[in-house]
């Protein structure tokens, strides 16, 4: 199987040939009045929210399970974005996601923004969970209904951590 290409290689020189079809879910994000910034776009801090809210809601429908609730959580360890293109209230926005790389304990997402009818994203982003014991905060497993719901949106079998 030919792998997907990722953010920071998408096969060309143009980070922004990834298209919907490169993502297996997308998931609605609607943009809200007080998203844009005083320059009239979408501030750079709210395309990190939604592209939480898209993992973690990717994560509790897939699993039915309250991810809050689970022994291991995945914990963010790093972030990445390249902006292409603005977006602003009120454009109706959708959040593509697909599993990276997935490993024992850790998950690195490939994120992208799109508007509503546009095949081409206005944001590429990755996104590193970690997972680790609730309570005592020490890197465990990825919890087998978590990884259950990832391995579907990876190109291949699970790599190591």
């Amino acid at each position: 199987m030919t792998p997907r290409p990722t953010t920071g290689d998408t096969g060309s020189d143009d980070p922004g040939s990834l298209r919907r079809h490169d993502f297996p879910v997308l998931r609605p994000q609607p943009t809200r009045w007080h998203d844009n910034d005083h320059y009239g776009h979408v501030n750079n801090v709210v395309h990190y929210a939604y592209f939480d809210t898209a993992v973690n809601g990717y994560l509790m429908e897939a699993t039915g399970t309250d991810i809050r609730e689970l022994e291991a959580i995945g914990l963010v360890v790093e972030t990445g974005c390249t902006y292409l293109a603005p977006v602003s209230f009120p454009d109706h926005l959708w959040v593509g996601l697909a599993v990276e790389r997935l490993g024992t304990s850790s998950v690195t997402y490939r994120l992208a923004l799109f508007r509503e009818d546009d095949p081409a994203p206005t944001a590429l982003a990755r996104f590193v969970h970690v997972y680790v014991e609730r309570d005592t905060r020490t890197s465990t497993a990825i919890p087998p209904v978590i990884r259950s719901a990832l391995e579907p949106l990876t190109d291949g079998p699970p790599g190591p951590q």
